[in-house]
């Protein structure tokens, strides 16, 4: 005969694992927030999707706003060691960024529902998030260092714009759909968003490097 579990019972058998029910909560809440922002975001949705209840979420976060901050500096941390291990060369960073915002379009529309609801007013972990970005602006001072990328450019809007490459056509599918026919979830745009991302790079190069240019690129620079 199958035993049944009452509610309290279930309980006691998640709160025995409490590294695997953090994780859980987090997945939970991530999928809410990126779907309805911080605002619209509910507890109760996140201890439903977590298979909870709204006590033990705010046993092991505090708050909606602490479990938020939690995500955000989950997600910091984890950029900062890809931003580590992100090659050189250019076109690899902007492929490299690219296909890491693909795979996690959750992430995207967070930080979507963030602009719309904050605009450029004061942020959760903004410290935390200006220290990460600080060493994304030092990374392309190191390849400008390299000769990778001409010097001249400003390396915080250089940065910027590297952003609004791999993040943008994610970020506004409608615009990507309307320009190119093709929805961002779809292989063969992202396929050709990488090889249009790596070109793109080719021509960021320093003018000495010119001879080493795609043929395609190349000619098009003759025109």
């Amino acid at each position: 005969m199958a035993t049944i579990l009452s509610p309290s019972s279930h309980l006691r058998v998640v709160a025995r694992d409490p590294k695997r029910t953090r994780e859980r909560i987090l997945a939970a809440a991530l999928k809410e927030f990126s779907a309805k922002g911080l605002a619209g975001a509910r507890v109760d949705r996140i201890a439903r999707r977590a298979r909870i209840n709204k006590r033990m979420l705010y046993h092991y976060f505090g708050n909606k706003n602490d479990l938020f901050k939690e995500i955000m500096r989950r997600k910091l941390e984890t950029r900062a060691t890809w931003a580590t291990a992100a090659p050189d060369d250019p076109g690899e960073i902007l492929t490299h960024w690219f296909t890491l915002a693909c795979e996690d379009m959750d992430w995207v529309r967070l930080v979507e529902w963030e602009a719309l609801v904050v605009g450029d007013g004061p942020l959760l972990s903004e410290a935390e998030r200006r220290r990460a970005f600080e060493s994304g602006v030092a990374k392309v001072r190191a390849v400008q260092a390299k000769g990778l990328l001409p010097k001249e450019l400003d390396p915080r809007h250089l940065l910027l714009s590297m952003l609004g490459l791999t993040a943008f056509p994610l970020a506004f599918p409608q615009f990507t759909r309307l320009v190119t026919g093709l929805s961002p979830r779809d292989q063969v745009f992202r396929k050709r968003r990488i090889e249009f991302l790596r070109a793109f790079a080719a021509w960021l190069r320093p003018e000495r490097d010119a001879g080493r240019l795609p043929g395609r690129v190349r000619q098009g620079g003759r025109r």
